[in-house]
């Protein structure tokens, strides 16, 4: 009995042992694993000198007293850790989407956004200072880049305003983003919208040059109809955006609207409806003018020029063969000519005056003596006898 009770007890003491000698082996395994965790973590945030005075106090230390202490700050590690990580995410976020927005969301060959792909090998502070120092640079860039393109923008919606354009369409052409409707997505600055707003405020600019040469030269037709029909000021003032253009540069054309495709168009029509209106007046110019000529030469005895006729001036003028202010020039021409030889014929054509008029007043007096009752008293008797007298 007494040697199955030494062999029993021997039993569980070997047994106690072995599960001690194991309880022993999980704490080493516990403690090396929670150890190298630490030290993983340490490296990871950059803080390699925090656990080295520790191990030296703890190194002799029971296993138990090493797990206690350790224990706190893996979990003290593991939350620093993972507000480290929620640092580098957001800041990662901010990034990518301000290089996405600078590079138009294309950036294939940008060593930072390559780098915040991997794994979270390296949290230390100063990786995290090198990354918000690039978004600090980002985010210079980023509002640089949003000022040249509101300047941009700025330009285009002024040019589009004179020229009578729709602005939302025409940035909306070079990015949907550009458009202020369209809250949702951010603005893209990227070089390639950097060149569509330069391309479009390039072409706007060639546009208003094109017009405003084009209106310049309405409106110089428009001031000479104006002079020539001597058209009234109320007239004129309708059309008085459309030729304020004249004493202007081509920057200083801000006016909304006064280069639009209406404007011009009115202004044509009006040039039309005062040219039709000029050839009829133009017209009754010159037969007016014919006439004068036809009494001139009457009075001076001297034949008209027949191809100024009235018959065929307004052939002439009907079939358009002939400009009205060409035909009215040659007839003014002929009034000149006859003028001149009137001159030269003043003093026969006053000798042949007076003899008409003695020979009128010669016939008169043969009237007055015929009539019996001359010497009647009577209103205006006394003043027909002084002419009979005169004569």
């Amino acid at each position: 009995m007494l040697l199955q009770l030494e062999r029993e007890c021997l039993e569980v003491y070997r047994r106690k042992v072995e599960e001690a000698a194991n309880a022993k082996a999980r704490l080493h395994q516990s403690v090396a694993a929670k150890e190298a965790e630490v030290a993983t973590l340490m490296a990871a945030l950059g803080e390699l000198n925090l656990h080295s005075p520790i191990q030296k106090e703890k190194k002799m230390a029971p296993l138990k007293e090493k797990l206690a202490s350790i224990t706190p700050l893996l979990e003290d590690l593991r939350t620093k850790k993972e507000e480290r990580r929620k640092q580098f995410a957001d800041i990662k976020n901010q990034i990518e989407k301000i290089s996405g927005e600078i590079s138009g969301y294309n950036y294939p060959n940008d060593t930072m956004i390559s780098c915040l792909t991997l794994e979270d090998q390296d949290l230390s502070l100063r990786r995290l200072t090198e990354f918000q120092t690039r978004l600090q640079t980002l985010q210079k860039e980023k509002s640089d880049r949003l000022h040249k393109v509101l300047e941009y923008v700025n330009e285009v919606h002024l040019l589009c305003g004179v020229l009578g354009l729709d602005f939302a369409q025409t940035v909306s052409d070079v990015h949907p983003s550009l458009q202020r409707a369209n809250q949702e997505q951010s603005t893209n600055i990227s070089n390639g919208t950097f060149e569509g707003l330069e391309q479009t405020i390039n072409k706007l600019k060639s546009e208003r040059r094109i017009r405003m040469q084009k209106l310049k030269d309405i409106a110089g037709q428009l001031f000479e109809l104006w002079n020539l029909m001597d058209s009234p000021q109320a007239e004129k003032n309708i059309f008085s955006r459309a030729t304020s253009i004249l004493r202007l540069s081509e920057p200083e054309v801000t006016e909304p609207g006064v280069l639009s495709t209406e404007m011009i168009e009115q202004a044509s029509a009006e040039v039309e409806r005062l040219t039709k209106l000029k050839a009829s007046r133009m017209k009754e110019l010159v037969l007016k003018r014919r006439s004068e000529l036809e009494d001139i030469c009457r009075m001076t005895h001297i034949k008209p020029d027949a191809s100024t006729s009235v018959e065929k001036s307004n052939a002439l003028i009907d079939s358009g063969l002939v400009d009205p202010s060409e035909l009215l020039a040659n007839i003014e021409a002929q009034i000149t000519k006859v003028k001149d030889e009137a001159l030269s014929r003043k003093e026969i054509m006053d000798r042949i005056d007076r003899w008409l008029l003695a020979c009128e007043e010669e016939n008169w007096l043969e009237d007055y003596n015929q009539d019996e009752n001359r010497y009647n008293a009577g209103r205006g008797a006394h003043i027909n006898l002084k002419r009979a007298e005169k004569a």
